[in-house]
């Protein structure tokens, strides 16, 4: 999936569009974790803050202009000025991929969907721990409006967007 995410990063950054890197971070103690990974973090501590868990991994390094966000909940939006940001920057279309797909991918689109982004999933560049479970999200996404692509439409619909 990675080369996939670098071609969509490489659409945007030829097109000086905002970009940004959305990265879970938790404190050490474990305190910002959902009530139902607490368990999970208190056996297996995960993303925690100044980690490599809890960093962008180097091959998908931000580079300079380019945001990143950290977030303690699954959505991009809850608890971040994600929205915020987006409505300065004045973004109206918003592409999406990464993993989950039914966690942190899922909760961020539906989220976008009620703050009145069209979103496009792009399902190539997207991942879950299943291609049953990733299909089954996608497909409920797309049911609900969700834009569907491929990295390979993304320049495409970029310069339609712009």
């Amino acid at each position: 999936m990675i080369p996939k995410i670098q071609m969509v990063l490489a659409g945007f950054r030829k097109r000086s569009l905002p970009v940004f890197h959305v990265i879970r971070v938790h404190r050490p103690d474990g305190s910002d974790v959902e009530i139902i990974r607490q368990e999970l973090f208190r056996n297996q501590p995960f993303a925690v803050a100044g980690t490599p868990g809890a960093a962008v991994i180097d091959d998908l390094a931000p580079r300079e202009g380019e945001y990143i966000l950290p977030k303690t909940r699954m959505s991009a939006f809850i608890g971040t000025e994600l929205n915020l940001m987006l409505r300065t920057l004045k973004v109206t279309t918003l592409f999406i991929c990464g993993i989950q797909t039914p966690n942190c991918i899922r909760t961020t689109v539906f989220d976008s969907i009620a703050y009145n982004y069209p979103v496009v999933l792009v399902d190539d560049a997207t991942g879950a721990s299943s291609e049953e479970v990733h299909r089954t999200n996608v497909r409920d996404m797309q049911n609900i409006g969700v834009r569907i692509a491929q990295t390979a439409e993304v320049n495409d619909l970029l310069e339609k967007n712009n």
